[in-house]
């Protein structure tokens, strides 16, 4: 389905609406610097090649991105222990590095999986079974993730382990059939995980942003989602990951329709005060119901569109540069911004955010890497359609 929809965009290639000034100046000055440099199209732009994008974050953190290489490497707990320590109550930055932290963990147990023989067939389905094998590999072996059930383990009073550790079993429940006993059996232990790393940090809201994430998965019911979704907004009423995680059970693929995952974006929207990336909500929700395939030309340039993309574009203006929730947005803004044909506007939001690819729509996608590097070379063949609008290449 994205490759023809690629394939349909290629061929509507024309024109460029223009970001205001103000806006293009501030993009312009976050992503002046250190650039990398080649020869192809994209390295032009400062754009980093497909083996260097990074699938375990959003954007730039390198005390994380520090810790999390030296407990894949060392298979060490303690470097990202201390850091979830500093982090402290910044909430936001809290969850986005749990988020990162816990698909990191995943990742790296997928591919020492790979690596390795299958597991007996008639292995019990525990959730300790399907999340880390009971013997870790020599150090010299591939890396397992064997840190953080160690952390977990040596540490079984720290509520950054217990919250990364759940998170950790919500990635690998959401990787099972929905439906099947592994699914079931991993999701609710990464709720039980949630409730001990709730009871640990009472003021803290990630361990309910990721419990919020279980009950979508499981069909809570309503008044059970709406009963957790009051303890994440009594303790961080604004939290952009909070609404994100709630949209998901409100939309057509949760237990909601595209009307509730609308009215509940608008709502946000609506009320968010000043310095929240709320407003960019219905970005999401608008994202999370298009068709799988457009026929209809114009459905970027449309009013709904334009309107989540403007209100997109002020969220992120009124935040600070190093938001941690900032560069899921801009991410989705590249995708729209692509679709709508809006390419100067879709480059300058590459800029901020290149090199990684931790975040929606790329995420979503079989190969994240591949869909990234896809939309950001229909922005550089878009923008170089728009300079010039008679290249017989085109």
């Amino acid at each position: 389905m994205e490759a023809l929809f690629l394939l349909i965009v290629l061929a509507a290639l024309f024109g460029v609406l223009v970001v205001p000034a103000m806006r293009r100046r501030r993009l312009a000055r976050e992503a002046a610097g250190g650039h990398l440099t080649a020869i192809s199209p994209e390295a032009a732009y400062g754009f980093a090649a497909p083996a260097e994008l990074d699938v375990r974050l959003p954007g730039p953190d390198p005390q994380l991105v520090d810790a999390l290489d030296e407990a894949r490497t060392r298979q060490d707990w303690e470097q990202i222990a201390r850091l979830f320590a500093l982090t402290g109550d910044e909430w936001e930055l809290r969850w986005q590095r749990v988020q990162s932290a816990a698909g990191a963990a995943a990742k790296e147990l997928a591919e020492a999986r790979a690596a390795s023989p299958a597991p007996e067939p008639d292995a019990a389905p525990t959730a300790d079974a399907v999340s880390f094998r009971k013997d870790p590999v020599p150090a010299a072996a591939v890396p397992d993730a064997s840190w953080l059930r160690q952390w977990r383990a040596e540490r079984p009073q720290d509520p950054s382990a217990a919250q990364v550790y759940a998170q950790f079993l919500v990635w690998q429940g959401l990787a099972e059939p929905p439906g099947t006993d592994s699914h079931r059996i991993i999701l609710e232990e990464a709720r039980t995980v949630c409730r001990e790393a709730a009871a640990l940090a009472d003021a803290d809201p990630t361990p309910y942003l990721t419990e919020l994430v279980v009950a979508r998965a499981l069909g809570d019911r309503t008044a059970d989602f709406e009963a957790l979704w009051s303890e994440v907004t009594r303790r961080a009423p604004h939290h952009m990951g909070a609404h994100l995680a709630a949209l998901q059970y409100w939309a057509e693929s949760g237990r909601g329709s595209k009307q509730q995952a609308d009215a509940f974006a608008q709502t946000a929207a609506a009320h968010a005060p000043e310095g929240t990336l709320l407003p960019a909500l219905p970005l999401f929700a608008l994202y999370e119901h298009l068709p799988e395939v457009n026929v209809v030309r114009g459905l970027y340039q449309s009013a709904d569109v334009e309107r989540a993309i403007e209100a997109a574009e002020f969220a992120v203006d009124q935040v600070e540069d190093d938001h941690p929730v900032r560069p899921h947005v801009l991410h989705l803004l590249v995708c729209l911004l692509v679709r709508a044909e809006r390419y100067e506007e879709a480059l300058e939001a590459l800029r901020v955010v290149d090199g990684y690819v931790g975040a929606l729509p790329w995420a979503a996608a079989p190969d994240p890497v591949a869909a990234y590097v896809a939309y950001r070379a229909l922005a550089v063949a878009g923008h170089h359609s728009s300079a010039a609008p008679r290249s017989p290449r085109l």
